[in-house]
């Protein structure tokens, strides 16, 4: 990194934490804490929706994801556009007209006390954990390839977000997400016009999606009813819609964002632009994977992306092997150009047979090219079994250090810092929220001021964010980043969701058999999730843990039903349906 990369990261990350605290100066009271104002513009809500889920684990994962095995991620989000339709029709109405704070005192005002205080300490588990991993995951990554120090990593972007978070609140979380989504896609859009401007001179946007289709990397739907696929159009049409239901109706971190707006109409307008934008900007991050697995098979790439991966096997007794692997990579990576070279040439004189023939030589070799890193991986594991071989969260990384040029080596480091700050942002400004209102308030007799009661609001966000910061320093990298937090999602939502589902649409179920059932729930998904995690290596589980969210909503609404059932009968006291 030269000066001017420094400049620029350090002068964007400190315009964000300086605009977030002048523009919301004087919000001392719970109305415009919490709420924001209740004033909020669809399309500072749109925005804000879109950048508390695009997290820095989205921008350094999902290209690495792309890279390693497609476009195939994409169809998680399938289900998103009919949740946007479900919440603005059902959830935002009702959250509006109680004029609620947050999502989990609509379940007092249904069920009871203690329900509400168990769907938020839910809350509290999961989006704790959360708030970790979206600091932990640039900075493992930028400590790992920069030669930074980690935990050193983890307090600065912890406290950069703490500032204007605990000074502004909700308002503060809102107004700067605006401008790190443009800093966050105006990165995004020059990287892959730079890749562009960078391959070959005969190689345009279609070549190179039709090199990319040739290894499969464009496989975007898959139709199978495979259970044990995490991502099929039909996990990603039901799992999917039960999380982004749950994720967008149920989480704070989300529901505060739309709940600040000024109407109805304008929290939905505001959910709409999500569902029309989220997954084309997702399709185009995946893309930008894409474009940088096409550079890659004309220009040298290391047999793992992360460096201390390298490092460690470099100086072991596997050295040797290791770099016999890699001659023989350089080999493989000639006979990649000179097989793409021919492809080329075949579609431009459109003889197919050629092009056919071209196209076998490419998979062959990057079916060795992957037999290649595997045995990579497989050495670095007997060099040392603590580093970390999967390394597809550090080929994006990689790509920005080693071939973009000065200036905006830093704009993209300030992407993905930014990305991180602002879901941190959201989630702190949610615990701190849910804490303060749905725990604290809730459970404490002593009548308090709005002003004290924003105090409290600021206190327990600045112990969220500590805690973050602890549970970053602590954390270990899972398989992917942005597949974790998604996994840690679904093992919490499903439940949450069902709890909601039963207020919205089964009137005569009351807060015992809810109460009771959410626990027995989340029990069984624990087990389900232990036997995908632990019983079962990744890849190799017999469901996809997407489908946990399904699960986990259908569990506790059929226990719900069975327990109010039972206790009815009990009482020898009709049932009344109505939804």
């Amino acid at each position: 990194m030269g000066v001017l990369d420094w400049i620029i990261l350090g002068g964007t990350l400190l315009f964000i934490v300086a605009y977030g605290v002048w523009r919301t100066r004087g919000s001392d009271n719970v109305s415009d804490y919490v709420g924001g104002g209740k004033d909020a513009k669809w399309w500072t809500i749109g925005l804000s929706v879109m950048a508390t889920q695009a997290s820095a684990i989205t921008f350094l994962s999902t290209p690495g994801q792309a890279f390693h095995d497609g476009m195939g991620f994409v169809q998680f989000y399938l289900g998103l556009p009919l949740a946007m339709i479900i919440i603005c029709l059902v959830f935002v109405p009702i959250y509006h007209k109680l004029k609620v704070y947050t999502a989990y005192e609509f379940l007092e005002n249904r069920f009871d006390l203690k329900t509400r205080s168990l769907a938020a300490i839910l809350f509290l588990l999961q989006r704790g954990l959360a708030a970790g991993i979206t600091i932990y995951a640039p900075a493992i990554i930028l400590s790992a390839v920069l030669g930074w120090d980690l935990r050193t990593l983890n307090i600065i972007i912890g406290i950069l977000v703490i500032i204007y978070t605990v000074s502004g609140g909700t308002k503060a979380v809102s107004v700067t997400q605006k401008q790190q989504m443009f800093i966050i896609m105006t990165g995004m859009f020059i990287t892959f016009f730079f890749i562009l401007g960078h391959l070959p001179a005969d190689i345009n946007l279609s070549k190179a999606m039709k090199i990319a289709g040739a290894t499969d990397k464009l496989n975007i739907i898959d139709f199978s009813f495979d259970p044990k696929s995490r991502y099929t159009f039909w996990s990603g049409i039901t799992g999917g819609l039960f999380l982004a239901l749950a994720y967008f109706g149920t989480d704070q971190s989300q529901v505060q964002r739309y709940l600040s707006g000024k109407s109805v109409r304008e929290s939905q307008l505001g959910l709409v632009f999500n569902g029309i934008f989220k997954i084309p900007m997702q399709f185009f991050i995946l893309l930008v994977g894409i474009m940088v697995f096409v550079f890659y098979q004309y220009n040298p790439s290391p047999l793992n992306f992360n460096p201390a991966a390298t490092a460690a096997v470099m100086g072991s007794e596997q050295a040797k092997d290791y770099e016999i692997l890699q001659k023989g990579q350089q080999t493989l990576e000639e006979s990649k150009k000179i097989a793409l070279n021919k492809f080329s040439t075949a579609l431009e004189l459109k003889e197919y047979a050629a092009v056919e023939d071209a196209k076998q030589q490419i998979i062959t070799l990057n079916v060795k090219d992957s037999t290649n890193r595997a045995a990579a991986k497989a050495l670095i594991q007997q060099a040392d079994g603590t580093v970390e071989t999967n390394d597809k969260d550090y080929v994006f990384i990689h790509f920005i250090l080693n071939n973009l040029p000065r200036g905006l080596i830093g704009l993209l480091l300030a992407v993905i810092l930014s990305a991180a700050m602002s879901s941190t942002a959201s989630e702190l400004n949610a615990l701190g929220t849910i804490t303060a209102l749905d725990l604290y308030k809730r459970n404490n007799k002593e009548e308090l001021t709005d002003k004290q009661y924003v105090k409290y609001t600021k206190l327990f966000t600045l112990l969220w964010g500590v805690l973050a910061i602890l549970i970053a320093s602590f954390a270990n990298l899972f398989d992917n980043l942005i597949q974790l937090v998604n996994i840690i999602g679904s093992v919490f939502y499903g439940n949450v969701l069902g709890i909601f589902l039963l207020a919205f649409f089964f009137k005569f179920v009351k807060g015992n058999a809810v109460f009771f059932a959410a626990i027995l729930t989340q029990l069984i998904v624990f087990v389900l999730f232990y036997s995908l995690i632990f019983i079962y290596p990744s890849g190799d589980e017999k469901l996809g843990y997407l489908w946990l969210n399904f699960i986990g909503s259908a569990l506790v609404i059929v226990i719900s039903l069975a327990f109010e059932g039972f206790d009815r009968f009990l009482k020898k006291s009709p049932v009344k349906t109505s939804i």
